[in-house]
């Protein structure tokens, strides 16, 4: 069983940073890739980043490569979204999801098998 649990999200400036944290509270983390999606107001839920379950490689979309960093640290049944230089339009609800591996999040309809609660990034102008 896996329940995801997300942290850290927050108002900021345009240009600043935030990390979010999501811990699994089950035992089943490293049986999961981990993912990221966020969903603005209106908008689907869209592909963020993921990180394999074995190796750590990592799949990022287009408007947030080179900006955000997906990590995951097993000890702590963690896996963590660093974003940096945040724009306004970074804004939305950020979900962390687990699958049994990173391609079914990166199909054009994911397959997700857990979804955390959400947490709430908004970037000011």
């Amino acid at each position: 069983q896996v329940q995801l649990v997300e942290s850290g999200g927050g108002l900021v400036q345009a240009g600043g940073s935030l990390r979010l944290s999501c811990v699994d509270s089950g035992r089943s983390f490293s049986s999961y890739a981990m993912g990221w999606f966020s969903q603005a107001p209106g908008q689907e839920r869209e592909f963020v980043a993921a990180i394999s379950r074995i190796g750590g490689i990592t799949y990022y979309s287009d408007s947030v490569k080179g900006r955000f960093t997906c990590s995951r640290d097993s000890a702590k049944n963690t896996v963590y979204l660093q974003m940096n230089s945040l724009k306004p339009e970074d804004t939305a609800v950020y979900y962390c999801a687990a699958a049994p591996s990173t391609h079914p999040m990166r199909a054009p309809v994911p397959v997700i098998d857990y979804w955390g609660q959400g947490t709430q990034v908004t970037v000011s102008s």
